[in-house]
């Protein structure tokens, strides 16, 4: 019986900021088929992380700037893609840490670049099966109650009719939207609709909370879809 192969090309991204260990798995990777982008500080890789299509994302857990730790749980919270932590650090505390953030593997320094390579197919094998029998066709369009969001035409209904609104009420209503009954910070909503770099002010998102809350809500003080959580931030409730 043969194997079913992977498809090709396969993307992977690797966050490391040592560029000896990171040029060593590019290289392995690349002869064994693989489409190989580096980043060796945390922020950066992060960035890429989110933005990017890979079907697989290596992490160095004691990264230049952002964490590989706070990486892997900012990766994880909207990419369902296998994340690979390869780092020196060897305490249990530290891989029952990463695991918890949702890691699908933890590989200590020094290691076997073959090893890494096969580890990688594997998850990458068994996310495409899981992925294949399971994952639902993205949504285009959002039903809930009396709103109607259709992403593609970047249209928002209310009860009917439409509403105006701008480019980044409407990203950050779909956001919400689209992890119904999560809680999101200030921060955190800053991070992913005005990007990390931005020089903006996270306030401006409470302001665009409250925009929001008066197109879309009957009654904008007692809200039916954002809610505040106090003391924790935002949740788009269902």
């Amino acid at each position: 019986m043969k194997r079913r192969r992977l498809t090709v090309m396969t993307n992977i991204l690797i966050i490391e900021d040592e560029t000896t260990i990171a040029e060593l798995e590019r290289d392995y990777f690349e002869l064994n088929g693989f489409s190989v982008e580096l980043c060796h500080n945390g922020d950066e890789g992060l960035k890429l992380a989110l933005e990017g299509s890979y079907n697989l994302i290596i992490v160095d857990l004691m990264l230049p700037g952002l964490d590989g730790f706070e990486c892997c749980r900012r990766i994880r919270e909207v990419k369902e893609v296998p994340i690979l932590v390869v780092s020196a650090k060897k305490e249990e505390i530290d891989k029952i840490r990463t695991f918890n953030l949702g890691v699908d593997d933890f590989i200590t320094k020094p290691f076997s670049p073959s090893e890494l390579v096969a580890r990688a197919k594997a998850h990458l094998t068994r996310y495409e099966r899981l992925l294949g029998k399971s994952k639902p066709a993205e949504q285009d369009e959002i039903h809930i109650r009396g709103l109607h969001i259709d992403k593609g035409a970047r249209r928002v209904f209310a009860n009917g009719e439409e509403v105006a609104i701008t480019t980044k009420e409407f990203d950050l209503l779909v956001f919400l939207a689209s992890h119904p009954n999560r809680v999101f910070s200030k921060s955190d909503l800053f991070e992913r609709i005005w990007s990390m770099d931005s020089s903006g002010d996270i306030a401006t998102v409470t302001v665009h909370i409250r925009k929001l809350r008066g197109k879309l809500e009957a009654d904008p003080k007692n809200p039916e879809y954002i809610e505040t959580v106090w003391g924790a931030g935002y949740r788009f409730t269902v």
